[in-house]
Parts: C-alpha cells; sequence; structure tokens
C-alpha cells in the first residue's frame, strides 16, 4: 500500500490486488472442504466486487483498504483450512491448554474490528450522523448486526447443507459458540474505535482536502 494517509493511488491498489490474489490462489490450492471453502472465501469476493465498483466514485482511506485485505487474508486461511483446523492455533490450543482451536475467534473479531471503520467512514464522509459518540454508537450497532445476522446465515447454511454444516460453523462443541461470535465482534469493534479512530481523522481529512 501507499504510505501517504489518502486513498491509495492506482500502484498501491495494484499491489493490493497482487496481495489478495496471491493469497486466494493459495487457499483455493487443495482446501480441507470444498464446499466449506466457498463459503468462508465468499464475502472475500464479494468485498472485492463491492470495492470494484466504488473505487471512482467513494475511494476509501488506506487504513481502511489495508485492513479490508487484512480480513480477506483471515477469511482465506480459514476457508483453506477450515476454521477449526489452523495449524498455527492447532499448536496454541496445545501449549495454552486449549479445550478448542480459537482461530474462529479471529475471525469474529475481524468481523467487527474491520467492519467498524468502513462504517465510520461511510457515517462521517457522507455526514449521515452528526457528533462523535452517535457515530460510535452507530457504528458499534451496526457491528453487532452484522455480526447477529452472520450467525443466522450459517444457521441456514446448516440447514441446508449437513454435510458441510460442522466445518463452516467451527462450534468445536462449544454450546456457547454463538453468543461468544458476536462478543469478540463487539470487542473488535470497540477496540478498532478506541485506537484506530485519531488516525482514521486524520486520513478523512486528507481525502476532504483533496476533493
Amino acid at each position: 500500500m501507499t504510505t501517504g494517509a489518502q486513498s491509495p493511488n492506482s500502484t498501491g491498489m495494484f499491489l493490493w490486488l497482487v496481495l489478495f490474489f496471491s493469497v486466494f490462489i493459495w487457499s483455493a490450492v487443495n482446501p480441507k472442504d470444498t464446499l466449506t471453502w466457498s463459503l468462508e472465501v465468499s464475502p472475500a469476493i464479494i468485498g472485492l466486487i463491492a470495492l470494484a465498483f466504488t473505487r471512482k466514485n467513494f475511494p476509501l482511506t488506506t487504513l481502511c483498504y489495508s485492513l479490508i485485505l487484512l480480513h480477506c487474508w483471515v477469511l482465506m486461511v480459514g476457508g483453506h483450512y477450515t476454521y477449526a483446523e489452523v495449524p498455527l492455533f492447532d499448536t496454541l490450543k496445545d501449549l495454552l491448554s486449549q479445550s478448542r482451536n480459537n482461530y474462529d475467534k479471529v475471525g469474529h473479531f475481524m468481523q467487527g474490528f474491520v467492519p467498524a471503520i468502513i462504517c465510520r467512514e461511510i457515517l462521517i464522509r457522507k455526514k449521515i450522523i452528526n457528533g462523535k459518540y452517535l457515530t460510535h454508537f452507530f457504528t458499534v450497532c451496526f457491528c453487532l448486526a452484522l455480526s447477529a445476522f452472520y450467525e443466522l446465515i450459517e444457521w441456514w447454511v446448516a440447514l441446508l447443507s449437513n454435510e458441510g454444516a460442522e466445518a463452516f460453523l467451527g462450534t468445536q462443541g462449544y454450546i456457547w459458540d454463538t453468543q461468544s461470535d458476536m462478543a469478540w465482534a463487539l470487542l473488535g469493534a470497540l477496540c478498532a474505535l478506541l485506537i484506530l479512530s485519531p488516525y482514521h481523522n486524520k486520513q478523512i481529512n486528507r481525502i476532504k482536502q483533496n476533493q
């Protein structure tokens, strides 16, 4: 990505695409379960299409694009191995004496962390809501709603496809998995707002100055 504080230039976006498709191709080669891979990676593809359509009329900040790429990588890694069998987190499970592979919690943390910055940027730049605290409140509500909707999607997939349901859900026998997933998304949203808001504001202001 570019080092400037505004939206990436053409070179930066080309690098973004190279990094995206490099991991995407790796993820697609001999995944653990093809159905699970397609389900897990589809949000990244949808996101790529959305970014392509909005790039010209509403380019995002470098921070936003970078976080989206990172989130896509998380999805692709989870899709390749399945969220319950990512090797690094199997190792951590053994080292920390955990009862399960917790890579899915990274995914759900990112499900709050990244959408929070996307939502915040749209709210501020489109002037949909005035006031920092109302913006933060709406952003957190949006991330929780998104997390809840994703849990509904997982439920629908489980009903429609018993074959790939267990790998896609990744509950690993944990009865509070749905509630835990939403809590991690909430934590991600709060962390993004608390840690990144000042830096994000600077990038948004740079874009405003150049418009």
